[in-house]
């Protein structure tokens, strides 16, 4: 398959881009000579799963804005993406569409006036529920990694959570961690 040797990082994910720059999934496929592609498959208001709730701090059952997306790399489902937004930050911007956003969702929050400065993230492996084996292709006996992430900004506040599925054999994380 044409996603197997992918070793994905975090860091371009979580830094606002520069204006006119593509956004960190576009860029960082081409800069390795692939094609990748991504396709929301919702966007709007809905309740916060108990998850959700928990990372950004809210009740679960508050309203949340969501961004689902699929994302493709050589046209192979490579991941499953659901970005969830506090209300107060995303309610009536370009982030409860399904429209592209220019530059991403990281740059249009720091243009909202909402910059991450801590980052956490938690991952997981496990069987796929049904939904998720159909859209990433999977075979029954294939996991999947979860990796769960939160975006605070300067004052401790929580601005974003990702909560990402992807093909375990398909995968490797990396990190990067600079020290002093």
């Amino acid at each position: 398959m044409s996603t197997n040797g992918w070793v994905s990082t975090s860091m371009p994910y979580l830094a606002p881009r520069e204006p006119g720059q593509p956004d960190a999934w576009n860029a960082e496929t081409v800069a390795r000579g692939r094609r990748g592609s991504q396709r929301v498959v919702h966007a709007g208001e809905v309740s916060a799963p108990a998850r959700v709730a928990e990372l950004l701090g809210l009740a679960e059952g508050e309203d949340v804005v969501v961004r689902r997306r699929v994302m493709y790399l050589e046209g192979e489902p490579c991941e499953l993406t659901d970005t969830y937004y506090p209300t107060s930050i995303a309610r009536g911007t370009r982030l409860a569409g399904t429209a592209k956003i220019p530059g991403g969702a990281i740059s249009l929050l720091a243009e909202l006036g909402h910059v991450g400065a801590l980052v956490r993230e938690d991952v997981t492996a496990r069987m796929p529920d049904t939904e998720a084996r159909d859209m990433l292709r999977l075979d029954p006996d294939e996991p999947v990694l979860l990796l769960h992430r939160v975006t605070l900004d300067r004052e401790g506040k929580p601005i974003q959570a990702d909560l990402m599925t992807m093909p375990a054999h398909r995968q490797r994380l990396r990190y990067e961690i600079e020290i002093g």
